[in-house]
């Protein structure tokens, strides 16, 4: 039995709802409808990202489901961005299906058929961040299967309505994500355990493309290689925060918000693990920066810069940058970008990059050199207006090496004056 309080809330979501166009007796096969995928942290003056929402579920007054599934304190959550959407013009409704929802069987939520009807006549969807395995907990059933309320989110997406989601949020559109994942460098170490640290998502973006998140602030694009490589994705989107990609009907992403998003391309990587695996080891990756107003088909394979980018176009002749191009922590923020839109304006070949780990850490022997390579496929493309670049097609290997531990001090070496000739010694690190 469901709470007075979900039927209250019920009752306010179906007040005015305009269902989408009624489906067809065979449902399309490829969804109609669009998916706003945000890095995380999304602030709430970010006017571009909520007022795309708004437009892609139907415009002022549009009916917007929102799941606060992953968060911790799911009401709080759930009011704040119901006032959020309905700022932006939308007619948002709280949607109480959460785990953590006190006072609510969440599951008897999730198989309510006027619950599920307010959703599915919704014209559009949103997911909160938090733990992205509540949300997945929350709409699939035990055995696996959908809930009546996940079949409404696919018929609402099917059909042409928006699904979009912030952080965990994020995680949930690929058919694989991360669940309860080590630290980045942890991972590039010790590999990945299929069941804990990667586990099902929801796949509304397909089986073919995987999904990260908070991915230029935390280096997580180092962690989606090896995931990628162990389910066998070819590509491999990872959004940085308060940003969003936005992918449509056809299958081509535009990049909108305050920073960008990085294309992983498996298509040409080889591995070079050993028989028994070991630690991360892998040439030829590709590696694209899409900033913001760049777009990319996932269908075509082919990159378009922004408008202010278009007509500027990186020219090799005629480098910005002439020196040595190197990170002693390629997995700080932003780092990797950083390097990347150097190289590309550079009379340098290549950046290297390296990673290390404490002194009482995993393996702390063990460290990895990220090795940045401009090939004669690379392109890249600078702002009119402002310094920032698109970058795309830059080769990343991959391998580990070997830290001397403990650390030695340098010094320098001494010159000692030996009958009128120089001589040279070092004096011995100690």
């Amino acid at each position: 039995m469901l709470g007075a309080v979900v039927r209250a809330l019920l009752v306010f979501a179906l007040l005015g709802s305009q269902p989408l166009a009624a489906a067809d007796a065979g449902q399309p096969k490829e969804p109609k409808g669009s998916l706003v995928i945000i890095g995380g942290a999304l602030r709430a003056d970010n006017a571009a990202v909520w007022e795309r929402m708004v437009q892609l579920a139907g415009g002022k007054g549009a009916r917007i489901a929102v799941f606060a599934s992953a968060s911790a304190s799911p009401e709080k959550a759930g009011k704040f961005l119901v006032e959020r959407f309905n700022h932006y013009g939308a007619r948002a409704f709280f949607v109480p299906v959460a785990v953590r929802l006190s006072g609510i069987d969440y599951q008897a939520a999730a198989e309510d058929p006027a619950l599920a009807s307010a959703v599915r006549a919704a014209g559009g969807a949103y997911f909160a961040g938090g733990d992205q395995g509540r949300i997945t907990r929350a709409l699939r059933r035990e055995d696996g299967g959908n809930t009546r309320m996940l079949d409404a989110l696919w018929d609402m997406y099917r059909r042409g309505g928006m699904i979009a989601g912030s952080s965990a949020g994020a995680a949930i559109m690929s058919s694989t994500m991360f669940g309860r994942p080590k630290t980045v460098l942890a991972t590039l170490k010790l590999g990945i355990d299929e069941g804990k640290e990667i586990a099902p998502g929801l796949g509304f973006i397909g089986d073919d493309v995987f999904i990260d998140q908070h991915l230029l602030v935390r280096g997580r694009f180092a962690r989606m290689v090896p995931a990628m490589l162990k389910k066998g994705y070819k590509l491999g989107l990872g959004i940085d925060e308060n940003t969003a990609m936005v992918v449509g009907p056809a299958r081509d992403v535009e990049v909108i918000g305050y920073r960008g998003a990085l294309l992983v391309d498996l298509s040409k990587a080889v591995p070079q693990d050993g028989p028994k695996g070991g630690p991360l080891s892998v040439s030829n990756v590709r590696l694209s920066y899409l900033d913001n107003g760049d777009r990319f088909n996932l269908l075509s394979q082919t990159f378009t810069p922004a408008p202010d980018k278009l007509d500027n176009r990186i020219d090799p002749a005629r480098p910005y940058y002439r020196e040595p191009l190197f990170s002693a922590d390629i997995l700080g923020n932003s780092t990797v970008v950083d390097l990347m839109t150097k190289l590309i304006d550079s009379d340098q070949l290549d950046a290297i990059g390296l990673s290390l780990d404490s002194p009482n850490g995993i393996q702390p022997d063990l460290g990895f050199e990220f090795k940045l390579t401009r090939t004669g496929d690379s392109v890249g493309y600078q702002s009119s207006f402002t310094e920032q670049y698109s970058v795309y097609n830059i080769r990343l290997d991959i391998r580990p090496i070997v830290v001397q531990r403990p650390l030695y001090q340098y010094r320098q070496l001494e010159t000692v004056a030996d009958g009128g000739s120089g001589a040279s010694r070092a004096d011995a690190a100690r």
